[in-house]
């Protein structure tokens, strides 16, 4: 089969490898239809090679049809059309019974000091090919795998389950969002854009977003959101004089590690790759690597007594934090992978019930045959030819 793989730092490439094939009774294979390219792949391509190896398949929001199922994956059949978690759960451990799929005992890398196995996500979190193929094995497929009608709808009206809509939920949820509330959002990249429209749904009186760049920003003002332009204006200065002085009662960071500015993480990021994979293993375990930009202006925005949550992700062991500011104002930070399974069943029937009130049909701006991947990985990390969101067609 056809897959996307990484060759080094900033470069992928789309090679023949072998096809999958059942090794586990729990497993399934299934025929990739559409599989997107997230924000925190392109860690992966510009950041984390440290923990990766050449030759590796890369893609962690995938969906499909059933082509073949272990004798005990019994939920779905070959045929069905599903959407594969990027996280893999087994669905009945301790942690699992819990809800907090993201952190499964059975897939979990404890060697490594990590939690649940991801799809196409280095070897800390259990090197399992991912989903930017022709053909993805599913592990745990007697859970994970989410079927969704085949009612012709495209298949971006249901693909996000995979990550980004599930993440956007959980970061809406962990934000303790009230009624009208007002919610600040930092960066409209995919996961701002559908958080934004997650919190108006479920009930913010408010909602504010920043970002830099102006396709973004219009987007985001198209589903009702009130926008910051980061290159013109203070942010939190903004945010205190839209809410009176006290500032948003919660806030969802979802720009994480790739942040602008932070001039000095940025050079610390850009040096770590460039290191042999074991000095910069240790560099990471070590050293504070984040760019920290956009947690700052979290934390600044937010009111006292608010909540802030943390959905972007970060890389780095011994990132500066304003604990003195954070104590003094009370915040409540909440934090973490997105458990997909503890939200998916309450988020599907709203996109096969009427219209498209969660905006899931306005965000892909790029459907890319998957020999073009490469190209989609440089025009999505430059931001180039108006670019948020990329689907792969296998």
């Amino acid at each position: 089969m056809r897959a996307l793989t990484w060759q080094g730092t900033g470069k992928v490439s789309v090679e023949t490898v072998p096809d999958p094939r059942i090794e586990q009774p729990t497993d399934a294979i299934v025929r990739m239809t559409s599989t997107a390219i997230c924000g925190s792949d392109l860690h992966l391509y510009d950041v984390l090679g440290m923990y990766i190896d050449q030759g590796d398949i890369l893609g962690h929001e995938p969906m499909g049809i059933v082509e073949e199922v272990g004798a005990e994956v019994t939920h779905i059949k070959p045929g069905d059309r599903v959407v594969i978690p990027f996280n893999i759960s087994c669905g009945s451990c301790w942690m699992c019974s819990r809800g907090f799929y993201a952190q499964c005992e059975t897939t979990q890398n404890k060697e490594q000091g990590k939690g649940a196995s991801l799809f196409g996500y280095t070897k800390l979190y259990g090197q399992v090919p991912g989903g930017q193929a022709e053909y993805l094995r599913v592990p745990q497929a007697h859970f994970g795998p989410i079927k969704v009608p085949d009612d012709g709808r495209p298949d971006e009206h249901y693909l996000f389950l995979s990550d980004v809509l599930t993440t956007s939920w959980q970061a809406v949820k962990y934000a303790g969002v009230q009624p009208g509330d007002t919610v600040f959002v930092t960066g409209l990249g995919p996961i701002g854009q559908i958080s934004a429209r997650v919190a108006r749904h479920l009930g913010a009186g408010r909602v504010i977003a920043s970002d830099l760049v102006p396709e973004r920003l219009a987007m985001a003002e198209r589903h009702g959101i009130e926008v910051l332009d980061a290159s013109k204006v203070d942010v939190p200065s903004a945010v205190l004089d839209m809410t009176g002085g006290r500032g948003a009662d919660s806030v969802i960071e979802s720009v994480g590690m790739e942040a602008h500015g932070s001039p000095v993480q940025s050079a610390a990021i850009k040096a770590a790759g460039k290191l042999p994979d074991a000095v910069a293993r240790k560099a990471v375990d070590t050293f504070g690597l984040d760019r920290m930009a956009a947690l700052t202006t979290a934390f600044a925005a937010v009111r006292r007594a608010g909540t802030v949550s943390i959905i972007g992700v970060y890389g780095g062991q011994a990132d500066p934090m304003p604990m003195m500011d954070l104590f003094d104002k009370g915040v409540t930070l909440r934090m973490g992978q997105a458990h997909v399974r503890r939200w998916s069943d309450e988020i599907l029937p709203i996109l096969t019930g009427e219209g498209d009130p969660l905006g899931v049909d306005d965000l892909v701006t790029h459907r890319l045959p998957l020999e073009e991947a490469p190209h989609g990985y440089e025009i999505f990390k430059n931001k180039e030819d108006g670019c948020i969101k990329v689907v792969l067609k296998p």
